[in-house]
């Protein structure tokens, strides 16, 4: 029996949840993007690290990092090549820090000083942890 993944960090949840076709869909069918891949991706193309570099940050091996991100790539071209929605979710993860969401002024926050319950940008008490909430993806 293999042993269970360990959790892999990431800094921050990302900005979006997906992305969709523009023009004919396969509807079919979504691809499932895991966290872990985004914050691949980011790390390697869009903040240009090494990937020693990425590895590290990731508080995985970089043999692993490289699987991680050889699906990621693959994932990326089917959705463009087959036109099917890119949804991002789910995997093994865990985050730096409580992440937490604004549902007034869709602020994306980290620090709650004194475990306030207000938001911290528009003073709102509607707001949720989404280290809890993409757990339960």
């Amino acid at each position: 029996m293999p042993r269970k993944k360990r959790d892999r960090r990431l800094l921050a949840p990302p900005s979006i949840k997906g992305l969709s076709v523009y023009g004919p869909k396969n509807r079919s069918e979504q691809i499932i993007l895991y966290f872990e891949e985004y914050e691949t991706i980011k790390l390697l193309d869009y903040e240009n690290l090494t990937q020693e570099e990425a590895a590290v940050c990731m508080e995985v091996s970089r043999p692993t990092l490289t699987r991680i991100y050889e699906s990621a790539r693959n994932k990326v071209a089917r959705s463009m090549v087959e036109g099917k929605d890119l949804i991002i979710r789910g995997g093994n993860f865990q985050f730096d820090d409580n992440w937490f969401y604004c549902k007034s002024c869709q602020a994306k926050f980290n620090l709650l000083p004194h475990n306030e319950k207000n938001c911290p940008v528009c003073n709102s008490t509607d707001i949720i942890s989404l280290n809890e909430f993409y757990a339960e993806d």
